[in-house]
């Protein structure tokens, strides 16, 4: 009788045999890092749980893996039952439970089309409204024309040259698209796209008002999509291109036409004609009609791209805008779709600005106190041999907060713009250093002297003189190229006259509103202009920061964590408040430790301690833990830190006794 060889197992690797276990499924966990999306066009910020978001950060120790490794050649006939039993169980989970990026995308997809979907009733509803001054409208034709539209954008985008899509585009959705491939080519690399389907595009909202008719169209896409070095050709990005996966992605397109224009059959943009005249339209840079002299992408003659939205980012009911009545009785051709574009221009000239370190872009738009400040900022950076970085900047929204209208003086329009970068400061002629997409939220206030109408014959064209309707350009001048009107001072359209984080503008915004009794208005000082005192604000709704956004918590876990970082070196019980922060925020980690090696260069400006501003951000931080309705001992301790080190101890008790 054969006996059976039985092998004793060494105690050593019984007694080690659990944390083997454990340590083989994270190692087999670890492929699951390397999903990640590659760049695109918008690369607008949306909230993900990763890995590592639970705090930790760190991957399996060397000495670890080398254990692992030694013990598979001593007992293979356990170890390699145990790697593959392990490989089965991860392979269950990357299937069925872990969050990896792909599950994120879809729960992100899900998300844009459930704000993007409407009843069959309400499309119908506005088609109706829309034939009311169009009986030919027919939205079939729209949507097909969206989705050529849709195709031509994606193939000049890609070939990094939007002039044959320029016509169709409002100034400022132009603006966007050169800057976003001028920041692509500072990185070095370009945006590689292929396979692009387009699944469906629907009406799905309407918004009219004496001045424009507003469509909004959710376009649902498919595309693979990469990037490479900026040297390489077209066959090449593509080839680069088909090795990525195909995603899907949503996003809303905004229209905008003048309300009583006609569908003119046949003879539009899309048939090489223009929609004012039918002449055969070859206008070029200009966007001007050779014959008629029609500005085809104004708005006033056909359908005009203003904006386009990522699906999940799309909001169906506008909010409250301060004082706009009052700003419409001296301006009653005053429309937010301008005043946005304009604003949202000016933001893409402010990035452009920073980014190349010349300011020459901003002389015709921009107050001559706001160049000068930006130019002091730029300069004390380049004398440290260190330039403004942002890399994969994207909007998220462009919303109208109020208006102060000041009658013997200028006045002021307060847009908040939400956007994202990957944004620092690196060396003049390096490799800037690697940087999170942190959220950003900002409000630009623009000025314009009060009397002062908005140009209606531009429309949705708002680079242009507002004397002689020339397209501005970028040379040195402050004035008209063609007609030399001074520009740049607001005499006649809207200037940017200063760019604030959100928490510097809510803290003068309330000191304006503190301020008691009434006094009269003054406007921003601007030359040759004699200031006086303004109106009290009225005071800020704090329901309307959007406390529980996710681009929010972002915002402000990064900003505690550059705050840390530079009050010197950040401990092991800080680091660990943070981690317990981004756990319950559901922020990465890898994000995180990215801002407190980043320290304050990750944002422009960053709140100084015991001010205003500081205290304003304090009194988010105390929203966001009471989210719940209670504030726990963790919480406690995390309001203590950023109080700590925003010098506001004294103020943290106050905050939490009003809640």
């Amino acid at each position: 009788m054969l006996g059976v060889m039985r092998t004793a197992l060494p105690s050593s690797l019984v007694r080690r045999a659990p944390w083997l276990l454990a340590s083989l499924g994270s190692l087999l966990l670890l492929p699951l890092v390397a999903d990640a999306r590659g760049g695109g066009g918008e690369h607008y910020t949306a909230p993900s749980r990763d890995h590592d978001s639970d705090g930790g950060g760190g991957g399996i120790p060397i000495w670890l893996i080398f254990e692992l490794v030694r013990f598979t050649f001593r007992y293979p006939h356990i170890m390699l039952p145990l790697i593959a039993l392990c490989w089965v169980g991860w392979h269950f989970y990357r299937k069925n439970l872990h969050p990896t990026g792909a599950t994120q995308r879809a729960l992100q997809q899900r998300e844009a089309e459930h704000r993007t979907t409407f009843s069959s009733r309400d499309v119908q509803g506005w088609v109706n409204a829309l034939r009311l001054k169009d009986p030919q409208f027919e939205p079939q034709a729209l949507l097909d024309k969206t989705r050529q539209l849709f195709l031509q954008v994606q193939d000049a985008w890609f070939r990094r040259d939007m002039s044959p899509v320029r016509p169709f585009l409002s100034d400022a959705t132009a603006q966007r698209f050169d800057v976003q491939l001028q920041l692509l080519r500072a990185q070095g690399v370009r945006d590689a796209i292929t396979d692009i389907q387009v699944m469906d595009v629907q009406l799905i909202g309407l918004d009219q008002s004496e001045w424009f008719d507003t469509v909004h169209l959710r376009v649902r896409a498919r595309m693979r999509d990469s990037d490479v070095p900026a040297t390489a050709s077209d066959e090449e990005a593509i080839a680069a291109a088909r090795r990525a996966p195909p995603e899907a992605f949503t996003e809303v397109w905004s229209f905008v036409r003048k309300p009583g224009v006609k569908t003119r059959i046949g003879e539009d943009l899309f048939q090489g004609k223009c929609p004012n005249c039918g002449a055969p339209y070859n206008g070029g840079a200009s966007n001007r009609c050779g014959y008629c002299d029609a500005i085809v992408n104004s708005g006033n003659y056909d359908w005009t791209l203003s904006e386009i939205t990522q699906g999940m980012e799309y909001v169906r009911h506008h909010a409250h805008v301060d004082h706009l009545r009052e700003a419409r009785e001296a301006d009653p051709a005053l429309n937010l779709q301008i005043l946005e574009d304009r604003a949202s221009l000016l933001f893409w000239k402010w990035v452009d600005a920073q980014s190349r370190a010349n300011t020459q872009g901003l002389n015709k738009v921009a107050a001559p106190g706001f160049i000068s400040r930006l130019n002091e900022d730029t300069e004390q950076l380049r004398q440290r041999r260190l330039r403004r970085v942002f890399l994969e900047c994207a909007v998220g929204g462009v919303t109208t907060r109020g208006f102060d209208v000041v009658p013997d003086g200028f006045d002021q329009a307060h847009v908040e713009v939400r956007w994202s970068a990957r944004m620092g400061q690196g060396p003049v002629d390096g490799k800037p250093p690697a940087l999170p997409t942190v959220p950003q939220r900002w409000v630009f206030t623009l000025v314009r002297k009060h009397g002062a109408r908005t140009n209606t014959d531009n429309g949705m064209s708002t680079s242009r003189c507002p004397q002689c309707n020339a397209a501005l350009t970028d040379s040195a001048a402050i004035s008209c190229d063609y007609c030399g009107t001074e520009l740049g001072r607001g005499e006649r359209d809207w200037v940017l006259a200063s760019a604030d984080p959100y928490e510097s503008w809510d803290a003068r915004e309330q000191r304006r509103f503190d301020a008691a009794p009434p006094r009269p208005r003054r406007a921003i000082a601007l030359e040759g202009v004699t200031p006086v005192e303004p109106e009290p604000a009225p005071a800020p709704r704090h329901g309307d920061d959007i406390i529980t956004d996710p681009q929010e918590r972002q915002r402000l876990l990064y900003m505690m964590a550059a705050l840390a970082s530079a009050d010197g070196q950040v401990d092991r019980t800080e680091r660990k408040l943070l981690e317990d922060c981004a756990r319950r925020w559901s922020v990465p980690w890898s994000n995180v430790e990215m801002a407190i090696n980043a320290g304050p260069s990750l944002f422009t400006r960053l709140v100084q301690r015991g001010t205003p501003e500081a205290e304003v951000f304090l009194k988010n931080l105390v929203d966001m833990a009471l989210v719940d309705g209670r504030i726990d001992r963790k919480e406690r301790r995390m309001l203590e830190f950023a109080a700590g080190h925003l010098g506001l101890q004294d103020k943290l008790a106050a905050l939490l006794s009003d809640h």
